[in-house]
């Protein structure tokens, strides 16, 4: 009951009574009334959004503060657009929204991506109006936040981009094109085979999609969202580029690391809490590196020098050599090692060996003894015969 306490006897009765009267007459409404009508403000304007009706858009809004969601997000291929209300902070003539924002890409999600939002109301005339909508207090930024949103739809692939040129949103389109029969032929289980690609305009701006600092992806060239284990019946896997690190690469560098990443979308539900990073890491680089033709001593510099300066590792990465905000060379090191893991497995039991063990890992409820019930069922093998092959790997390919 915002804004009102109840009272008590005939005193009582006779406020709910005005409260009542003043709702009928065009005084405030009481705050059920007031709620009801900010849930069918936000369904105006979820289908306006949706149907790309502007006029209809701009009747739910007063003031500049939201008037850029709508020619930002107009490019967006949208399947659905719907504002849950969660929650109506009211004083007086003005209010504040807490609201959860599902939304799908067509084509592309099978189930709705949920953002929270929350928006700014004011109530003039005896209607509620919004006269901002951010992302909520702790949750990420969704890419039409950042700028008018730039779509290049390919055949297998939607680029989504802020700040990027058609014919550079055009190129991360083609690499992502090849990157899907890439991973089809590397990776036999079944999933969608297709991708979408997020370019913000810059690392502040992934960042703010990922809602995390800057600071921990600085020199990341791309990281791709979703939740492990996910199932058909997901959202989408988004793949969000550095433009600042993967801007830097070549050619070369750029579609491995698209198909790296078109990796972690493809082996998703397949990926468990069971599965420790150097495999799913390490599964994704060697997708990128097939077929290239690129060697060990091209591939792992950071691993080859270590190796031979006397530095052999004793053992696989474990996952908090994967951090970003940690040591570089460390990390560096860690997803080196990692790729050669998998490329070992791939040269001596063979690539459908290395995919059947993924699937034998990420299949365990929990990490103890996931490997190391794969190692003996797939490889026939135990984690110290695994890890000394692996060093003895590590020296014939790099010392």
């Amino acid at each position: 009951m915002a804004g009102h306490r109840r009272g008590s006897g005939a005193v009582g009765l006779c406020l709910a009574l005005c409260l009542a009267v003043l709702a009928g007459c065009g005084g405030d409404p009481a705050p059920d009334a007031a709620t009801g009508a900010v849930r069918a403000l936000l369904e105006r304007r979820a289908r306006a959004v949706l149907d790309g009706d502007e006029r209809a858009y701009e009747k739910t809004e007063r003031g500049p503060g939201g008037a850029d969601l709508f020619d930002n997000a107009r490019g967006i291929p949208l399947a659905s657009w719907e504002y849950r209300l969660t929650r109506l902070d009211r004083s007086g003539s003005e209010a504040t929204a807490s609201a959860r924002l599902d939304y799908r890409l067509k084509g592309y999600d099978s189930a709705p991506l949920t953002a929270e939002r929350t928006l700014s109301l004011e109530r003039r005339g005896g209607q509620w109006y919004v006269t901002a909508e951010r992302p909520a207090k702790k949750a990420g930024e969704q890419l039409w936040d950042q700028g008018r949103v730039i779509a290049e739809r390919g055949a297998r692939s939607l680029v989504l981009g802020v700040g990027q040129s058609p014919s550079e949103l055009r190129a991360y389109r083609e690499l992502a094109d090849r990157a899907v029969p890439a991973v089809r032929e590397a990776w036999p289980a079944k999933w969608p085979g297709r991708v979408v690609v997020l370019a913000p305009r810059s690392l502040a701006g992934m960042a703010g999609l990922l809602g995390a600092p800057a600071a921990g992806y600085r020199g990341i060239a791309a990281v791709t969202t979703g939740e492990a284990g996910g199932s058909r019946r997901a959202p989408a896997d988004r793949i969000i580029l550095n433009p600042e690190a993967y801007g830097v690469l070549g050619d070369f560098g750029k579609q491995v690391v698209l198909t790296h990443e078109t990796t972690h979308v493809a082996t998703r539900a397949q990926t468990s809490a069971a599965t420790p990073l150097w495999l799913s890491e390490g599964f994704a680089d060697w997708v990128g590196y097939r077929g290239t033709g690129r060697t060990p001593d091209q591939a792992a510099p950071e691993l080859r020098r270590a190796v031979q300066s006397g530095r052999l590792p004793a053992a696989l990465p474990d996952d908090e050599d994967f951090g970003f905000a940690g040591d570089a060379e460390r990390l560096a090191g860690a997803y080196e090692g990692a790729w050669l893991a998998c490329r070992m497995i791939a040269e001596r039991w063979g690539e459908r060996k290395l995919t059947d063990f993924y699937g034998a890992v990420g299949a365990h409820k929990e990490r103890a003894g996931a490997v190391e019930d794969a190692l003996a069922e797939v490889l026939d093998t135990t984690p110290e015969d695994f890890t000394a092959r692996w060093r003895t790997y590590l020296r014939s390919e790099l010392g």
